[in-house]
């Protein structure tokens, strides 16, 4: 990591360690996918976020190969897909991202979302739980789980998920959520962390409050996540925006600063469609 950059770390629920922001590698693959993410280990991401469904666990694989960087300074991320939740799938699934990536093991395995209308993310986060305790994963946790989901994980197979990746942003604060977590105990993880199309990043709001601190609206953003306790997951393939993005840690938002960029938060926030109660790509 680079020495003049100093990015904290969180403590997740099982005793791992990992820092406190992510690189987010959804449509970053092949080649140039590989070159993003090696671009983004030398400008001092150690945390790096991949999925099953993204089809880059090979890409991921390689660029730890390339960066040079050795494996036990990484956290490493992967998914399971919805349409794989029966208890032999979910067990080969792994085992195939593994091989994909050509990884040992992953830091942090996630069920990528409940898939509700099947009903078996309950059975596959005991598989998780099971290649957990064989060392093929260090760290489980979910995706867009909503409490519910989360309190049957919990009562049935009686293990706190680590994380929980949800959409956050301040358009979309999901602050009940949030309080959910805290009081499990899970850690939060932002994906899509400024919302698509920057949108929230020209608000004038966010806007005022990077001026008052001479950073940018996007470091803006990510610091708000990072106060709120949770680890954004912003994605670039530019080394410079790479940088940027991780360059959050030196500045301080105050509390009315916090509670005006919660308090933009609106119904129509999320990304459309992504309702994690009927969406079906996951």
């Amino acid at each position: 990591m680079d020495a003049d950059l100093d990015i904290p770390t969180w403590t997740l629920n099982d005793g791992d360690v990992v820092p406190a922001i992510a690189l987010g590698t959804y449509k970053l693959s092949g080649a140039s996918g590989v070159d993003a993410m090696v671009s983004a280990m030398h400008q001092g991401y150690r945390l790096l976020d991949s999925a099953f469904n993204y089809e880059n666990e090979g890409a991921l694989g390689e660029a730890v190969r390339r960066a040079g960087i050795p494996r036990e300074e990484l956290r490493l991320t992967s998914k399971l897909p919805g349409r794989h939740h029966d208890y032999d799938q979910a067990i080969d699934t792994v085992h195939e991202s593994l091989y994909r990536a050509g990884l040992d093991y992953w830091d942090l395995y996630l069920i990528h979302w409940p898939n509700p209308k099947v009903g078996k993310y309950v059975e596959a986060y005991r598989a998780l739980a099971d290649l957990q305790r064989e060392g093929l994963i260090r760290s489980i946790g979910v995706s867009n789980f909503l409490p519910e989901h989360l309190h049957r994980i919990i009562d049935e197979v009686g293990i706190v998920p680590a994380v929980n990746q949800i959409e956050l942003l301040p358009y979309f604060p999901q602050t009940e959520q949030l309080e959910v977590h805290a009081q499990l105990g899970i850690r939060t993880e932002s994906w899509s962390p400024i919302g698509r199309g920057n949108a929230v990043a020209k608000d004038p709001v966010v806007e005022g409050i990077a001026r008052a601190h001479d950073v940018s609206p996007v470091q803006t953003i990510l610091r708000w996540h990072h106060q709120l306790g949770s680890i954004p997951l912003p994605k670039s393939s530019n080394p410079g925006r790479q940088r940027e993005n991780l360059d959050v840690f030196g500045f301080a938002l105050s509390d009315e600063e916090m509670a005006a960029i919660t308090a933009l938060g609106r119904p129509d926030g999320r990304t459309k469609g992504q309702d994690p109660a009927v969406y079906e790509e996951f």
